[in-house]
């Protein structure tokens, strides 16, 4: 067979080797057919026991959770746990059987289809990959129906060499993961998902090259084919030449030798060649993930997503969590990471996401009522979590950040409202940090061009890149056919960039960057030369970022980022940062000739 190369989303860094092992689909296949008036009890009963044998079966699972596994993946499994809880799943199914005569699997994968449709109009990319939550419980559920389970081949060799099993697959849930944790497992391959899919986390987290989003692999990927999964580029190679076979191999040895050295950095303070200390902090998703925050030696939490509090209840807003349950997840979080700030930042979800089936969508909900519009419209619900929030403040230090405020006015209601839940607080008698810093996060243009309103009212500044990015070039970056227009180096976005971080320095404001630009090692040495001291990503990403802050020199990056800056065609701003990541300085130039 010709060899051919399948390209997709890169989510975790690395390169796999392996043979392909695919796994079916269930609701590929189901069976649609109509029931008599007297079999509707028991396909409603059928229906019930599955549903009650995936409860059993995420239980033994998480019970079950090797102390080595990522805090992720019990977090996930207690979401889908939630999710098969919920009447949207697992009422509205058994309802469907009796008032349309479906059967069982044909019911529930309606109602699938139905909640599906619901999170496809959302736009935030985060809360849109939840849909693939409740795809993959329903997956669950009509496994059992149908009796077919996931199980791997033991592994064989191949030249010699012990082959390793590739997952190949329209879809994985996290909980499926954990039997992929053996030495045989290299990696996987999915048609669905994205960066921010609950499966792309996890393989970060356990550290599995992985490539997601490849529309049709599972299809055109056979049984038992050879591939490479190049988790950096997001490509896959299908039964390789043994050349490019053995080029892969020799550079996964190299990049395993890479990842050793990299440990011993854990403790190593991240300070530039010419002496400037850079703060490295972690994105989580759950309170659990402070851990790995923690191994990975993060400075403390520049941005807790505490949206997952409002999700895995079947795609409706309306069962907000109380103020007690908002308050001990952020409390664990604190606590968690022993006295290093947590950065939480306030919901960000709206109208994109309508809280019950009748409510329409906004014509463009992008630029709908969104974050920080949503919740000043919902006062109470937004109190709620500002008191939450607060009261976690007594545990350890906590920093609230505010997602895309753009206007005066929306900083000066937000502050009323934080000045309103400390006041409800204080006659409570609730202890809570009364110094507690208010942050923005800058992701929308006018927000960058409008920075002294923010620098005036506020403590600190978050840069949102992802935000930033797509608002200023107009552009939807999970959008197939303009994704390629997503650009880092466009003039624009350099500009806006540059002027943040110097206006915020100017002003004695601390300005860090949240979105993945932090995270990315290319970009590293661009956001030094601006002046950017601190930075937040996933916590998978931390070491090598801190290892190129370390080989890095400010008085020889700054000159060089101007002339970046200065550029305005393509050509000469991909010129400018070439010659940029090649400046060595002479620290280094003395290292590598000892070393020699």
């Amino acid at each position: 067979m010709a060899s051919f190369t399948l390209h997709g989303i890169p989510v975790s860094q690395g390169i796999a080797i392996g043979r392909a092992h695919l796994l079916a689909a269930a609701a590929l296949d189901v069976k649609h057919y109509l029931i008599a008036d007297e079999q509707v009890e028991a396909e409603v009963e059928r229906l019930r026991s599955a549903i009650a044998a995936v409860h059993q079966e995420l239980l033994v699972i998480r019970s079950d959770l090797p102390k080595d596994a990522p805090p992720e993946l019990g977090a996930f499994i207690d979401v889908h746990g939630l999710i098969l809880s919920d009447p949207m799943l697992a009422e509205v199914p058994l309802n469907i059987i009796r008032h349309r005569y479906y059967n069982a699997e044909w019911a529930l994968v309606t109602q699938i289809d139905e909640l599906s449709a619901q999170f496809d109009e959302i736009e935030d990319p985060y809360l849109r990959e939840r849909k693939a939550d409740i795809q993959q419980v329903g997956e669950r559920v009509l496994k059992v129906l149908t009796g077919t389970a996931i199980t791997l081949p033991a592994a064989g060799t191949a030249d010699g060499v012990p082959a390793s099993i590739v997952v190949v697959a329209h879809d994985i849930s996290p909980a499926d993961m954990l039997q992929f944790r053996d030495g045989a497992f290299a990696g996987f391959v999915t048609d669905l998902g994205g960066q921010n899919s609950h499966t792309a986390i996890v393989a970060r987290s356990l550290d599995i090259p992985a490539a997601v989003g490849m529309n049709d692999a599972s299809t055109l990927i056979k049984q038992d084919d050879m591939l490479i999964i190049d988790g950096d580029a997001g490509v896959v190679i299908v039964d390789p030449s043994p050349l490019v076979l053995a080029q892969y191999r020799a550079r996964q040895e190299r990049m395993l030798r890479d990842r050793k050295k990299l440990g011993r950095l854990k403790k190593t303070p991240a300070i530039t060649q010419d002496g400037t200390e850079i703060k490295l902090l972690a994105n989580i998703e759950l309170p659990a993930d402070s851990a790995a925050a923690l191994e990975a030696g993060a400075n403390g939490v520049g941005l807790f997503r505490s949206e997952f509090l409002f999700l895995g209840r079947a795609g409706h807003l309306e069962k907000f969590p109380s103020e007690d349950e908002q308050f001990e997840s952020y409390r664990q979080a604190v606590v968690a990471m022993k006295g290093r700030p947590v950065t939480i930042r306030t919901l960000d979800v709206g109208a994109d996401k309508p809280l019950d089936e009748d409510e329409q969508t906004s014509l463009n909900p992008a630029l709908g009522l969104r974050a920080i519009r949503y919740c000043l419209s919902e006062p109470q619900m937004f109190l709620t979590q500002l008191r939450a929030i607060l009261r976690a403040s007594a545990f350890g230090p906590i920093k609230l950040l505010v997602p895309m405020m753009a206007h005066a006015f929306e900083i000066d209601q937000t502050l009323a409202l934080i000045g309103q839940a400390k006041e409800q607080l204080r006659q409570r008698k609730q202890k809570f940090d009364e110094q507690i810093l208010v942050g923005a996060m800058i992701e929308i243009p006018a927000a960058a061009l409008a920075l002294p309103i923010f620098i005036k009212r506020l403590d600190f500044l978050s840069i949102g890149t992802n935000d930033l990015i797509q608002y200023t070039l107009a552009i939807d970056r999970v959008d197939h056919e303009v994704a390629h227009l997503y650009n880092p180096l466009h003039p624009a976005i350099l500009y806006l960039l540059s002027s943040v971080i110097s206006m915020g320095r100017k002003a004695g404001i601390p300005v860090s960057v949240c979105g993945e630009m932090a995270g990315d090692v290319k970009w590293t040495r661009l956001l030094l030369g601006m002046g950017l001291l601190e930075f937040s990503m996933h916590p998978a990403q931390l070491l090598s970022v801190k290892q190129e802050i370390l080989n890095s020199d400010l008085t020889l990056l700054e000159p060089q980022v101007k002339k970046v800056l200065r550029a305005t065609e393509a050509s000469a701003i991909a010129a400018a940062m070439e010659q940029l990541q090649t400046l060595t300085s002479e620290v280094e130039v003395k290292l590598t000739a000892r070393r020699r």
